[in-house]
């Protein structure tokens, strides 16, 4: 299991018991991927169950696919589509948010810390894109406003 200690700061993160390199505040697309190696060490632990093989595919899906969006969206084509791409990361986050609550309530993962380490991640990153996305909508309509 990694070291998911405070995730805003620039620390050594574990991975696979090696120090992994310093992550800055501001790289989001290192931290959505560690987002992800957590979201994946979770599922691996989910109970064998109907209930949980299906909550576990629903969380690796969406767990893991903002990292991937936002690699995509670094490649926006315009404006619109780089805003597009980070929308289709906040609803992925959402989404895991809630998987996150039902599978804990339902008792289907054996690490509560876990789960509470990951529900507080995804609030932090649904925050940090919600406001991503305003100033990137803010900036657009400047620049249209500007251009007429």
């Amino acid at each position: 299991m990694m070291n998911y200690e405070d995730l805003n700061t620039t620390k050594y993160y574990m991975i696979n018991n090696e120090a992994s390199p310093k992550i800055k505040r501001f790289d989001l697309e290192e931290r959505l991927i560690i987002y992800s190696v957590l979201i994946t060490e979770i599922v691996e632990t989910i109970s064998n169950s109907r209930a949980g093989n299906h909550y576990a595919g629903q969380l690796i899906r969406s767990g893991t696919s903002p990292a991937l969006n936002y690699a995509e969206a670094q490649s926006g084509e315009s404006r619109k589509d780089f805003i597009h791409k980070l929308k289709i990361v906040l609803k992925e986050l959402r989404e895991t948010s809630v998987c996150l609550k039902i599978i804990s309530r339902t008792n289907l993962c054996p690490s509560k810390e876990s789960i509470k380490q990951a529900n507080n991640e995804t609030n932090e990153l649904i925050s940090i894109f919600v406001k991503s996305i305003e100033t990137a909508q803010n900036n657009m309509q400047k620049t249209t406003l500007r251009n007429s």
